[in-house]
C-alpha cells in the first residue's frame, strides 16, 4: 500500500472512524478487481469451450469468446475440501496436512467422522502459511466470498471483509479494489441424485458416453441430469456477469471461471486420473486481452493464490509452493510436471501418488488390496454407481468399464496421455516403457520427499501431535505497549496475524500499524490451527 493510502489510514482512526467503512477508499487505481466463478465437481469435457456441443451454455460461452482457455490447468487432489486448501494458501494439501477428507467440517460438530475416530481440528500448517486474501485486504482489497468455505481447516477472520451467501463487490468502500468469489453447487455430485426427478435440458439419448461408463438409460439420465445442471450454473453465472457489466466492471476486471475438481461421477471425483484432476479454466484479462486464444502451460491450484498476488502487484510470500503465472511478479519457467494426492475420502483410507508429464501421467498406490471403486457412503446414493455394483456382480461391464470397479488395483500405472486420453491401457509393464516409468517415478518420490508429504503419517499421530488434550493449542495473549499517542500490539507467535476492530464493528481489520491511544478497540491474534487468543479491550476512558 502506498504512503498516501497509509496516511489516510492513520487520519481515519485518529478521527475514531471505524475502519470497515472507510479504509482503502483511495486505493491506487493499478489495483485490478478480481471476480472468481467457481462451479463444483466438473470435468472440462462437458463444455463448449472445450469441444462438446451436446447443450448450449451461453454466458460461458460469451465468456470464453472475451478470455483465454487454459487446456492444462489441474486441482491436485480430486476432491473439494483437501483441493481448497491449496487454493487458498498455495500450498499442497500434504505440506499442510489438509490432505484428508474432511479433517475440519464444522456443521459436523465436535465428532467430524465418528465411524472412524476423527474428530474436527485444524492442522498446525507450516511457518508463515496464511490465507492469501490477508495480504489483499492489506493493501486495501475489499474481499468477499461466499457462500461456501470449506478450506480444512478453521477459516481465519483476517482472511474476508465478508463469507457469506449475501457477499459482493456492492458492499466495499467507494473506488476499492476488489477480490470476490462466487462459489456455485447447483452442479455437485450431490445434484445428481437430488435433481435426478428435475426438468431435462438435454434428452438422454443425445449425451456421448463415455468408454469406461456403460452405455444403459441409468448411465444416460445421469449424464442428462449433470448437463441440465450445468444449464443452471451458466444462468447463474450469467446474472454475475450482468451485474458486473451493468457496473461497469466487466471490461477492466479479471475474471476466472474454474472448477473446484473433476466430475461428479465415478472414476471422476475422488480419482487420479484426468476425469478426477483435471478442470475447466477460464481466465478473462481486462479489456480482452488475448481472447479467444488457448493456453496450454500446466497450471496447478498452487498457482492460483501466487498469481492473484501478482496480478495485484504484491510479491507472493517465499513459503507459497505454487507460483505466479501471470502478473508483476510471473516467473519466467512455467511448471513441467503436475503432482496430485489421495488419501482418505469421508469414512475410506487410500493413499496414492501421481504426476503428469506432457505426455504422461504414472500413478503410484500404497496398498494394492483397496479398490479404486471405493465404497464411499456418499457417492453410493448416485444411480449410476449404484447400477455400476450391479453390472459388475453380474459380469455385465465389458474389460474398460470394469477395470475401475476390480477389488484390487496394480502399484504402478502408466498411460500415454496423448494415444490413451481416458487412462484405459497400463504401460507400466511394457518394456518399450520403462524409461518414462522410471524417470516419472523418481522425480514422484523426491516430489513427496521435498514437500515433506505427510500422508505416510497415521492420521491420528498427526491428531495427537497437533492437538492438547484432544484441543486446537490456543495462541497466548496480546502485548500491549504504549508509546506516545500510538498503542502497539505484539504477539508472541512469529507468524500470527494480529486483528483489531471497533467495538461496535462485526468486521476484523489486520494490524500493521500502531493504533491512536485515544481510541477504543478490540484485537486479537490468529493462526491457522490455532485457537484465537484472548481478546484485549482497550478502553482510554
Amino acid at each position: 500500500m502506498n504512503y498516501f493510502v497509509k496516511g489516510l489510514m492513520v487520519v481515519l482512526l485518529c478521527l475514531g472512524i471505524s475502519c470497515s467503512q472507510n479504509t482503502a477508499q483511495q486505493a491506487s487505481s493499478k489495483q485490478p478487481n478480481i471476480i472468481w466463478l467457481v462451479a463444483e465437481d466438473q470435468s472440462p469435457q462437458w463444455f463448449p469451450m472445450y469441444g462438446d456441443s451436446t447443450i448450449a451454455l451461453p454466458n460461458l460461452q460469451s465468456l470464453s469468446e472475451d478470455a483465454v482457455i487454459f487446456d492444462n490447468a489441474y486441482s491436485p487432489v480430486p476432491v473439494c475440501a483437501p483441493a481448497r486448501s491449496a487454493i487458498i494458501t498455495g500450498m499442497y494439501p500434504t505440506t499442510l496436512g489438509t490432505h484428508n477428507m474432511r479433517t475440519y467440517a464444522a456443521w459436523r460438530g465436535e465428532d467430524n467422522e465418528p465411524s472412524i475416530g476423527i474428530p474436527n481440528y485444524s492442522p498446525l500448517v507450516p511457518q508463515g502459511v496464511k490465507m492469501f486474501t490477508e495480504y489483499l485486504r492489506e493493501e486495501g482489497y475489499y474481499c468477499a466470498n461466499g457462500p461456501k468455505e470449506d478450506y480444512n481447516f478453521e477459516k481465519t477472520d483476517g482472511a474476508w471483509d465478508e463469507s457469506s451467501p449475501n457477499r459482493h463487490w456492492r458492499k466495499r468502500g467507494n473506488k476499492q479494489p476488489f477480490f470476490a468469489v462466487f462459489n456455485f453447487s447447483i452442479c455437485h455430485e450431490s445434484q445428481i441424485w437430488n435433481r435426478g426427478n428435475d426438468s431435462l435440458f438435454v434428452s438422454p439419448d443425445k449425451v456421448v458416453v463415455p468408454p469406461y461408463l456403460p452405455d444403459n438409460k441409468v448411465v444416460r439420465h445421469d449424464l442428462a441430469v449433470n448437463y441440465s445442471n450445468l444449464k443452471r450454473l451458466d444462468e447463474q453465472i450469467g446474472l454475475i456477469i450482468s451485474e458486473l457489466k451493468k457496473d461497469g466492471l466487466y471490461e477492466d476486471s479479471y475474471i476466472f471461471f474454474y472448477g473446484d475438481h473433476g466430475g461428479p461421477f465415478p472414476r471422476h471425483k475422488r480419482a487420479l486420473y484426468e476425469t478426477g484432476t483435471k478442470v475447466p479454466m477460464v481466465i478473462k484479462f481486462p479489456n480482452q486481452k488475448e481472447a479467444g486464444t488457448r493456453d496450454d502451460r500446466f497450471l496447478s491450484f498452487i498457482d492460483l493464490a501466487p498469481s492473484v498476488l501478482s496480478l495485484a502487484g504484491i510479491e507472493p510470500p517465499k513459503v507459497m509452493q505454487g507460483v505466479a503465472q501471470f502478473g508483476e511478479y510471473e516467473v519466467k519457467t512455467k511448471p513441467n510436471y503436475v503432482y496430485f494426492t489421495s488419501d482418505r475420502f469421508d469414512e475410506k483410507y487410500d493413499r496414492l501418488r501421481a504426476i503428469r508429464s506432457e505426455n504422461f501421467k504414472y500413478i503410484y498406490s500404497y496398498d494394492t488390496t483397496i479398490s479404486h471403486a471405493m465404497e464411499v457412503s456418499y457417492r453410493e446414493q448416485m444411480p449410476m454407481m449404484q447400477n455400476l455394483r450391479e453390472l459388475y456382480k453380474k459380469d455385465a461391464l465389458n474389460k474398460e468399464q470394469a477395470l475401475w470397479l476390480q477389488p484390487s488395483k496394480p502399484q504402478e500405472e502408466l498411460y500415454d496421455l496423448k494415444k490413451d486420453p481416458f487412462e484405459l491401457n497400463n504401460l507400466a509393464s511394457n518394456p518399450a516403457y520403462q524409461d518414462s516409468l522410471n524417470s516419472l517415478r523418481k522425480l514422484l518420490k523426491t516430489w513427496i520427499r521435498e514437500t515433506k508429504d505427510l500422508g505416510k503419517y497415521p492420521e491420528n499421530e498427526l491428531i495427537a501431535k497437533w492437538l492438547i488434550n484432544e484441543e486446537q493449542p490456543r495462541l497466548g495473549p496480546l502485548e500491549l505497549m504504549e508509546k506516545g499517542d500510538q498503542i502497539e500490539l505484539i504477539s508472541h507467535m512469529k507468524d500470527a496475524t494480529i486483528l483489531w476492530k471497533v467495538p461496535k464493528d462485526s468486521i476484523w481489520m489486520i494490524y500493521n500499524h500502531p493504533l491512536p491511544r485515544h481510541m477504543a478497540f478490540e484485537a486479537k491474534a490468529e493462526r491457522i490451527g490455532y485457537s484465537d487468543s484472548d481478546i484485549l479491550y482497550f478502553d482510554p476512558r
